[in-house]
């Protein structure tokens, strides 16, 4: 058991060993610089506050202030990303410049507009009472409907249909029955027709006259 604790830590070691002679490295090839600039916006005047800018893989960041101006150190070589709100993300690399141990650089944001779809906004707030506020929704013109629908009822139109007094073409084509009538039963023994509205007519006439009146 010690033994492989022994083991254990002397891989560790060996590890960590690895890991600060890369650094050192790293280090010694990269630089360290202080990024400085400015941030703006797409007018190219105003600064931009509230930017984001860090760097992945060193997990380090800094914002800009109010005026879009921000300062941090990173490394030569580092990629480095801009990011805000409502604009495009950015990045860029911090280029070998082995002359001078800052870099100013000024960054200018393009717009990333989001367009969301309309949301309608009711005053119900269940889906059982917003069906009932429609099935009792009545529309502007919503009286004449109702009335045209009662005027146009299957009892009002025959209602309509029998009140309906006749005009001169009905009067016509009565008057050339009747006659016809007449010129096929002129040879005949008339006889009293049941369905005449004429010969009812005459009928009660002649009661109110009193022609069927005994002389007795």
């Amino acid at each position: 058991m010690l033994r492989l604790t022994t083991s254990l830590l002397f891989f560790v070691l060996i590890v960590l060993s690895g890991l600060h002679t890369a650094l050192g490295q790293e280090l010694e090839n990269n630089r360290i610089v202080q990024l400085s600039g400015i941030i703006v916006g797409e007018d190219s005047i105003n600064g931009v506050p509230g930017v984001h800018i860090y760097v992945p893989k060193a997990g380090r960041g800094t914002t800009s202030n109010i005026y879009g101006y921000f300062s941090m150190p990173v490394l030569e070589g580092d990629s480095v990303v801009v990011s805000a709100v409502s604009y495009r993300k950015q990045n860029f690399k911090v280029p070998h410049n082995h002359q001078t141990e800052s870099f100013t650089i000024v960054i200018e944001l393009e717009s990333d507009t989001t367009y969301l779809p309309t949301i309608h906004i009711f005053p119900w707030p269940t889906e059982e009472l917003f069906k009932e506020a429609i099935l009792a929704l009545e529309l502007p013109d919503q009286r004449n409907y109702n009335a045209m629908s009662q005027s146009l009822s299957p009892e009002t139109l025959a209602q309509m249909y029998w009140d309906l007094p006749m005009d001169g073409s009905m009067n016509h084509r009565y008057f050339v029955d009747q006659r016809f009538t007449a010129n096929a039963n002129r040879f005949m023994y008339p006889t009293l027709s049941l369905l005449n509205p004429a010969a009812w007519a005459q009928l009660i006439k002649s009661i109110k006259k009193g022609d069927f009146k005994s002389d007795k």
